[in-house]
């Protein structure tokens, strides 16, 4: 009787399984429990409620977005200049936010991350006035930590520059400026 060769082990690799696309995508925001937002601070004192407004930004309603944009906005880059402490945990979830398609006000959030990288509000005040430094609450380090989260994430911008969206791709090509890319 004939018996069934063995296979035998590949000296190739073998192809990494690709992620599922649809409905088995990672959720969005899957590490939002990750960040100690009660610790954090934001305008209007604790970060606590910034992962309800990022989950309502990722909705894909389009005035639940909205709402829920403007009012991160104010929490973490109050006037579009002053950063908070829990600016800096919140830059990931936006650069992810801003990749994803279904995600309605994509180029404001784009925006909120020009806004961030150019904020230099502290950094200057302190250069004035140097014992800000010295304060417990460093915002001077808040406002490094944010423009460096925004930094840190810029490998995404290709594909936003490219985006078919004209408004996406200007406010990815003002971001890139203010980052010098």
């Amino acid at each position: 009787m004939p018996t069934a060769p063995t296979q035998q082990p590949s000296a190739e690799r073998t192809p990494r399984p690709v992620p599922p696309t649809g409905s088995a995508c990672p959720a969005p925001l899957a590490s939002l429990d990750q960040v100690p937002w009660d610790r954090l601070q934001d305008s209007t004192g604790s970060a606590a409620a910034i992962p309800r407004l990022l989950e309502r930004i990722a909705s894909g309603d389009p005035d639940t977005a909205r709402a829920a944009l403007d009012d991160l906005r104010k929490r973490v880059c109050q006037y579009g200049f002053v950063v908070e402490q829990a600016t800096a945990a919140t830059v990931p979830f936006l650069w992810e936010l801003a990749q994803r398609p279904h995600v309605s006000c994509r180029a404001r959030i784009i925006r909120l991350l020009e806004n961030i990288a150019g904020a230099r509000q502290w950094e200057n005040t302190a250069a004035a006035y140097p014992k800000l430094l010295n304060r417990r609450e460093n915002h001077v380090v808040w406002e490094r930590a944010a423009r460096q989260a925004v930094r840190a994430r810029r490998g995404a911008l290709p594909p936003l520059l490219s985006d078919q969206d004209a408004e996406i791709a200007r406010a990815a090509a003002e971001l890139a400026r203010t980052l010098g890319e």
